[in-house]
């Protein structure tokens, strides 16, 4: 049984899609990931203010007023990953629970 194999048959087909939902999944996994460096994992501005769910510019304010530390690097701001997770406990806010008597 010699039959060629062609792009529009249907099992060839159901393979190629598995294939580039798998290559799909595989560049979102990979799209955000950041090496560590000496331990530590270094976030841009633009990961942080979405992060944070505030705009670049309140971050620049940020900076500015000595909140949140940061590294200036080839024209390009960083923030240690670490840093930022102590500015959300700093702030944190447990939820107030009112109890019934």
């Amino acid at each position: 049984m010699n039959e060629l194999i062609m792009s529009h048959n249907s099992g060839v087909k159901s393979v190629l899609d598995s294939m580039k939902e798998v290559l799909a999944l595989y560049k979102k996994v990979t799209g955000n990931y950041r090496p560590m460096l000496d331990g530590e994992r270094y976030l841009t501005d633009r990961e942080v203010s979405e992060i944070l769910k505030v705009s670049r510019r309140t971050l620049q304010e940020y900076r500015n007023e000595g909140v949140l530390p940061y590294i200036p690097l080839g024209g390009k701001i960083l923030y240690r990953e670490s840093d930022l997770e102590e500015l959300l406990e700093k702030f944190y806010h447990p939820a107030y629970r009112i109890t019934e008597e």
